[in-house]
């Protein structure tokens, strides 16, 4: 079952403030496990962990900036 517009911007918003924080803080504590690699593997992994989580999550962040198609449209050009 697809998710309405309006719940897609409740979950994205959701992820956004509480659950980007809580990945990020789970792979600093992860990557805390082992001895610290070098200055640009470090990097490497930080940068591929940020680019992981947003596949996962890309149907619930697409067309969120847009209007809600479900929305009845404006009768007059100054409605809004």
């Amino acid at each position: 079952m697809a998710m309405t517009y309006k719940t897609r911007r409740r979950v994205a918003l959701l992820v956004l403030v509480i659950g980007i924080p809580a990945y990020i803080i789970v792979a600093v504590k992860v990557i805390s496990l082992f001895d610290r690699p070098s200055i640009l593997v470090e990097l490497g992994i930080y940068v591929g962990l940020g680019i992981l989580w947003t596949f996962p999550l890309k149907s619930v962040f697409r067309g969120i900036g847009q209007p809600d198609p479900d929305a009845p449209s404006a009768r007059f050009e100054d409605d809004t």
